[in-house]
């Protein structure tokens, strides 16, 4: 199952599991490939129905609830998130009590649902442990003028994560966003954002790259 699934490298407590498919392992939203994955987790993960917002819900909530995040603090119960060139951002704290799961495309990112995500954590930011998962890399994502404002409007800093292309057009750092947005919070203990689900084709979907429809998942749950 290595292919098919990655487990992150990060810091967290042995008692905090986690795990993001790949391509490999098939389409997270097809019933077989649900199967599939259901047998490398303790239950049923709570799917919510991402519409690119800032709500969070905590677990035990009714499987399709509209909502970009969420979080657990009970053993077995499963968060994750659905991408596929959006940014997962996967949440623990260092007592392993609680563990959360965010959608951060960019406008979930730059509306706050990191920082959603974080204040129902329940723990000191300084405490958290957080890992950015497969999105869309750097020098893949161009996006218009309205995107970046939209960033500058709500944190100046943002700029340097916007590099120019063509006119009216910009590389976005969606990883390098998701850094300053934590570090502003008090979450110094973030790893991932190595990836990218547009260029590394064999390994990731990805909807700009391809126009599809299939999905990725990213879930933590405590043991």
């Amino acid at each position: 199952m290595t292919a098919e699934v990655i487990v992150p490298e990060w810091a967290a407590p042995a008692e905090v599991r986690a795990l993001v498919t790949t391509r490999a392992l098939g389409d997270v939203k097809d019933a077989q490939v649900r199967a599939r994955l259901r047998a490398l987790l303790p239950a049923e993960p709570r799917w919510l129905r991402q519409v690119h917002g800032t709500t969070v819900l905590e677990a035990p909530f009714e499987a399709g609830a509209e909502a970009d995040a969420s979080v657990a603090r009970v053993r077995g119960e499963v968060c994750a998130v659905m991408a596929a060139d959006c940014m997962p951002v996967l949440f623990a704290t260092e007592d392993g009590r609680a563990v959360g799961a965010a959608h951060a495309g960019w406008r979930g990112l730059c509306a706050g649902v990191i920082e959603a995500t974080v204040a129902r954590m329940g723990a000191r930011p300084a405490t958290l442990h957080a890992w950015l998962g497969p999105a869309i890399g750097p020098r893949a994502y161009e996006v218009g003028d309205d995107v970046r404002a939209a960033f500058l409007a709500r944190d100046a800093n943002a700029a340097s994560a916007f590099a120019a292309t063509r006119p009216g057009h910009w590389l976005l750092d969606l990883y390098a966003v998701a850094r300053q947005r934590l570090a502003a919070l008090g979450v110094h203990r973030v790893s991932g954002g190595a990836y990218c689900t547009h260029t590394e084709a064999a390994r990731f979907y990805s909807y700009r790259r391809d126009r599809a429809t299939e999905r990725m998942a990213a879930m933590v749950w405590i043991a």
